[in-house]
């Protein structure tokens, strides 16, 4: 194609324009006062770092969600859209999510419905070809796993 961009480097664009907009606009920062989950991470290789923390009503719902940090685009960003997928997700749900994370990380064959069920989270397919920056990808999304199955073993 002369002089014009394919549809992958308009896909590539797009995914890149997601990630830098989370990095940049992170939602769902303000601490909170109660929290029923409450889960910091680091990754000791980068210095990346995740605080995360949950509400949840009486059926077991993500109320109100905040994930603060600091470190690279790649985790600041895979986090962001984290506490995005979460809101009005039970736990079950949330386990659900994490799995098809680490399953497109891995680059495991996913269905179109399943590359659906991620939403923008598929922004963050193209970590994969980069092994080192997969751990950037699933601090937070590890972090929330360990604090879910704690929760649940209480």
């Amino acid at each position: 194609m002369m002089g014009g961009t394919s549809g992958l480097e308009q896909l590539d664009e797009m995914y890149e324009s997601i990630i830098l907009d989370h990095y940049r606009n992170p939602r769902h920062t303000d601490p909170l006062d109660h929290a029923d989950v409450d889960v910091e991470a680091q990754n000791p290789f980068c210095g990346d770092e995740i605080h995360i923390q949950l509400t949840l009503d009486d059926d077991g719902k993500v109320q109100e969600i905040s994930v603060s940090g600091r470190g690279c685009a790649i985790s600041q960003s895979s986090a962001s859209l984290l506490s995005e997928m979460l809101e009005g997700k039970d736990v079950e749900q949330a386990m659900e999510q994490i799995t098809l994370m680490r399953r497109m990380l891995r680059n495991d064959n996913m269905t179109e419905e399943e590359l659906d069920q991620l939403g923008d989270l598929v922004a963050l397919e193209g970590v994969k070809r980069f092994p080192v920056r997969i751990k950037c990808a699933l601090l937070s999304w590890t972090a929330l796993e360990d604090a879910l199955q704690e929760r649940k073993g209480k």
